[in-house]
């Protein structure tokens, strides 16, 4: 009776049906795992029963991949057989775009939600699709070319966070001050990995509800995961063998996925334990947690009609060169204060001139892209402009490089004037002063590599304080600035950092053992290292 509105009774048939699931698997396990009609019609009936006996809304992570796309399928036929007048809890679809996706998936993606919301919206389904993106202020441009972040790797893993768990922790968490509870289904397998398989058997051992696992990182978030048994080959038999309910063609899921040589997705990340989606087809473009991006590669090998899409792999192997990286950035850190490890000095944010030549070669690929690839991708935008606003205010406001470059830059790459209606111009010390101040130092202190950025700084600070109510603070900001940049160069540096440490050492002060302590230095990067 499982269409009955008795709660209580949907409650027990919940547990019953899981119970019969459960034997089915086994049975599917001595059958080699065989996707049957038996087995899913009865997860379909368990997730109608888990869906009606509460008023909690669902939230369903969606990220165009295979397993994703087979958790929305299930969950879409679930609904779709229920009668109209129980279809009354919402559900979510959420997809979370980095804005530096691979643009072929990207793309795949955006037409699969346009087609989820116009079927749904046809057959009466609560089901709404969710595109959520990182804030314009902290995506992966801005980190990297506005603030200079080094390039992310495995023990500097800043994108996961700010682009993927970030945008989708907020939406989640909106839901639940307006509804006190929600419960997210994801495609996750433990068979994906032993990782994997490890953290949902001991979630399993905390359930609090049959079948919903608790999130240790957000409360009053339950975790429904349908497909949890299930095998790559369970995911396409289904795929395969059930028409996809939106119209958009698992078979030709299984086409891109074919052309490139690693079989898994990047999953719906809602914490840092998720596996990285490094190695993932799915996964950005900008990706630098492997030392080469093999999917692209191949897909690039695979399909002539992706060649346009070489230049983009060409930049990210170049920016993501860790042979040279040091050299790249600034050796202090991102406050401008000194930190190392086994007699070095930990190199922080990338040099203006490194991140202005990456800005200019991002909007030259765009150009090439718009110009010369294919018809879908005439509009792309590699970078949006409110994050080129973002990066223009940082460069301009935080780092005090009052040259203002980036309009210059977009300009003399786009041909076109850079828009920025709320830009607040200053027309006391701009590109004309910059070059003169630059040309004066290297003059007067050649060997003073930090002489020019104390002048630039300081002379902002004041420019900027020039109106009466801002001057509260300025002798505290000039004293800021001559801390950061008395130094000569980084063998003054170190030096200087080297006699503060063992004069805290012989003094029985707490110093960084690490960095008097030599030992061969595999790493400048450190689990807990301050950006």
């Amino acid at each position: 009776h499982h269409t009955s509105k008795c709660k209580p009774c949907q409650v027990i048939c919940v547990k019953f049906l899981y119970i019969k699931n459960l034997l089915a698997k086994t049975r599917r396990l001595e059958d080699f795992m065989a996707i049957t009609k038996e087995l899913i019609d009865g997860l379909i009936i368990t997730i109608q029963n888990l869906y009606l006996v509460d008023d909690i809304p669902w939230m369903v992570g969606y990220s165009g991949g295979k397993d994703s796309t087979a958790a929305v399928q299930l969950v879409w036929m679930a609904l779709e057989k229920l009668p109209k007048k129980d279809r009354k809890k919402p559900v979510h679809i959420m997809n979370t775009d980095t804005l530096v996706e691979s643009p072929v998936v990207s793309k795949w993606v955006e037409k699969s939600l346009k087609s989820m919301r116009i079927e749904a919206d046809k057959i009466d389904l609560p089901i709404i699709p969710e595109r959520l993106m990182p804030d314009y202020n902290n995506t992966f441009w801005v980190n990297l070319i506005g603030r200079g972040y080094p390039f992310p790797r495995m023990k500097y893993r800043w994108c996961t966070d700010r682009l993927k768990i970030q945008p989708v922790n907020n939406f989640i968490k909106n839901k639940i001050a307006e509804h006190g509870e929600i419960i997210l289904v994801l495609g996750t397998r433990k068979q994906e990995s032993s990782r994997r398989n490890r953290t949902m058997t001991n979630l399993e051992k905390k359930r609090v509800r049959e079948l919903l696992s608790p999130n240790p990182t957000l409360a009053n978030e339950l975790v429904f995961s349908p497909m949890e048994d299930w095998s790559d080959d369970d995911v396409w038999a289904f795929l395969m063998q059930y028409r996809n309910p939106w119209n958009y063609s698992n078979k030709d899921l299984l086409t891109m996925y074919r052309g490139a040589t690693a079989d898994n997705e990047c999953p719906m990340q809602v914490d840092k334990s998720t596996q990285s989606c490094g190695k993932s087809r799915f996964g950005c473009w900008v990706c630098t947690m492997v030392e080469k991006d093999k999917s692209m590669e191949a897909m690039i090998a695979n399909d002539q009609e992706k060649e346009w899409m070489s230049s983009l792999l060409e930049f990210r192997n170049e920016f993501g060169n860790e042979e040279g990286d040091r050299e790249r950035r600034n050796f202090r850190r991102m406050k401008g204060n000194l930190q190392g490890n086994y007699g070095r000095l930990f190199h922080g944010p990338y040099k203006k001139e490194v991140r202005e030549k990456w800005l200019e070669r991002l909007l030259s690929i765009q150009k090439d892209i718009n110009e010369n690839g294919p018809e879908e991708f005439k509009n792309l935008e590699l970078i949006r402009l409110e994050e080129l606003k973002a990066i223009r205010r940082i460069w301009v406001n935080d780092k005090h490089e009052f040259d203002d470059a980036l309009p210059k830059i977009y300009e003399r790459v786009l041909g076109k004037a850079f828009i920025d209606p709320t830009w607040i111009h200053n027309e006391n010390f701009e590109s004309e002063e910059w070059e003169i101040l630059k040309k004066v130092c290297s003059e007067m202190y050649p060997d003073e590599e930090l002489a020019f950025e104390m002048m630039y700084t300081l002379i902002d600070v004041e420019n900027k304080a020039s109106d009466a109510n801002q001057r509260k603070n300025i002798l505290d900001d000039i004293n800021i600035t001559f801390s950061k940049t008395f130094y000569k160069d980084e063998a003054d540096a170190t030096e200087y950092y080297t006699n503060i440490m063992v004069r805290k050492k012989e003094n029985g002060g707490k110093y960084n053992e690490k960095f008097l302590d030599y030992q061969p230095n595999e790493t400048e990067f450190e689990d807990d290292e301050d950006e």
